[in-house]
């Protein structure tokens, strides 16, 4: 069940997508605030306790994309894109703004409710939650799991949700090499529904935060034809 807490910011223009959407989100016991722009998403962003987003790329004033970036420049809230059309570009830009996931109309409810139940219960108790005490050092990179933090050569560096628990779960295992689909299941607890490639794009965000070049990354390794891994060793760089 979910926390009855949990408050969810749906932003899409078209009433009859709303209508759809918010019903089967309430009758699960999430409280929904919605939005019909990209103005007024923001606005009720900054007057809510918001613990995920459902946003739609195509709004009037602001688009779907820049409200991700401008959400993402203040918060690692979960987000959720809807694309209109199975267009790639959306999804990548979408990704690279910070989107923890994506979702393509139309779709069926019963897939909406999965994604959103399962980022948020991924969000409330992230993989590595369990090993509250645990701080893990590799040198250059400092993770401190309970606090979700990260420091990389003793700088504070802000993550997204996806990108901690990626970072996280590479770094806790050095030199054990992931598949794109094994990382999917391991950070969102499935890969149905989701192209295993979108883990190249959160990768190459990571590295342009962590990597000293991230045209030639030193911590976060591609292994080619089979995954990334984690440099090996306890300190890098």
């Amino acid at each position: 069940m979910p926390d009855p807490s949990s408050t969810i910011l749906l932003v899409d223009d078209e009433d009859a997508i709303q209508s759809l959407l918010t019903y089967p989100l309430e009758r699960d016991g999430y409280r929904v605030v919605q939005a019909r722009d990209g103005d007024e998403a923001l606005r009720r962003f900054g007057e809510e306790t918001v613990d995920l987003v459902v946003l739609d790329i195509m709004l009037p004033k602001v688009d779907g994309l820049e409200v991700c970036r401008r959400l993402r420049s203040e918060s690692t809230v979960p987000i959720i894109m809807l694309t209109a059309r199975d267009d790639e570009l959306d999804k990548v830009l979408g990704l690279e703004l910070g989107a923890d996931d994506y979702i393509t109309k139309p779709f069926s409810i019963r897939e909406f409710r999965s994604r959103v139940r399962a980022l948020l219960r991924r969000a409330a108790t992230p993989h590595h939650a369990s090993r509250r005490d645990e701080v893990v050092d590799r040198g250059d990179v400092v993770i401190d799991l309970p606090r979700r933090t990260v420091e990389v050569r003793g700088v504070p560096i802000q993550l997204t949700f996806v990108e901690f628990e990626l970072l996280a779960l590479l770094a806790s295992e050095p030199g054990i090499v992931f598949s794109r689909r094994q990382l999917l299941e391991r950070i969102r607890g499935s890969a149905d529904y989701r192209e295993p490639r979108t883990i190249d794009v959160h990768v190459r965000h990571l590295r342009e935060k962590i990597e000293r070049d991230a045209r030639e990354p030193e911590l976060i390794l591609t292994v080619r034809g089979a995954g990334y891994r984690f440099r090996d060793g306890a300190s890098v760089g």
